[in-house]
């Protein structure tokens, strides 16, 4: 049984709305506790505003899939992270993300060891972050720009050498919305990897400590989250209806 509805999706369409998020003013003690500990272990946290999803569901599209519209709102990574570390308890929102599938011409997939001052420190997978004000477009989520804007930030890859498959594969669960937008590398996975390497031995703390190259079920590892493993065996065809 697959952890997550997989669907493939022409596009999602997430609209910015001002609510308030109950969970961050029931749960502020918890919270609080439980930011003081995440930043004693790791100084760098830094609190500043992301986008979680509100509502939303799958809709009928023009060109036959169908489309995720929904809506947004904005609060603090402080309560983020607490819901994150107590599981993801249901609680009527969820984690809405879109990930730069990365694919090299050799057909094997491109992943990222996150680095020991971020928080989700030593899970690997593709590149990606938590939308915010940034990827905004008046008051729509773009979650293709996210895409690109991470994976250049992360990897030093520049979007116009890559090609970008259209729409998005969507990973749905009761509190998470993972967005794989599938790009494609003109470069084998060694070259590109060595590539990326050079690249985040420049900067003195890049987000990932180094790049994972997975091209068969006997590359997934424990260290990546649910999501990434059914996307992984999704996409290889081993995975189980």
């Amino acid at each position: 049984m697959r952890p997550h509805r997989i669907v493939e999706a022409s596009g999602v369409e997430c609209d910015l709305i001002d609510v308030p998020w109950d969970f961050a003013r029931e749960r502020a003690d918890d919270i609080e506790r439980n930011w003081r500990a995440r930043t004693a272990a790791t100084p760098d946290l830094f609190n500043g505003r992301v986008l979680l999803l509100h509502d939303g569901d799958l809709q009928p599209g023009d060109d036959g899939r169908p489309v995720f519209r929904g809506h947004c709102f904005e609060t603090e990574f402080k309560p983020f992270l607490a819901w994150r570390d107590l599981g993801f308890p249901p609680i009527g929102v969820r984690n809405c993300f879109a990930m730069a599938a990365l694919e090299s011409a050799d057909g094997a997939f491109i992943l990222g060891e996150m680095n020991t001052h971020t928080a989700p420190a030593g899970q690997i997978y593709f590149p990606s972050g938590t939308p915010d004000h940034k990827d905004l477009v008046g008051r729509r989520l773009d979650l293709e720009a996210s895409a690109r804007r991470e994976l250049e930030e992360e990897t030093g890859l520049r979007p116009e050498e890559l090609a970008f498959a259209d729409g998005f594969t969507l990973l749905i669960s009761p509190t998470r919305l993972c967005c794989m937008k599938r790009i494609l590398s003109p470069e084998t996975a060694d070259v590109l990897v060595a590539r990326i390497h050079r690249w985040l031995a420049q900067d003195p703390k890049p987000e990932l400590a180094r790049m994972h190259i997975v091209r068969e079920d006997a590359d997934i590892t424990s260290t990546m989250p649910a999501f990434m493993v059914a996307y992984l065996k999704y996409r290889f065809g081993t995975d189980e209806d």
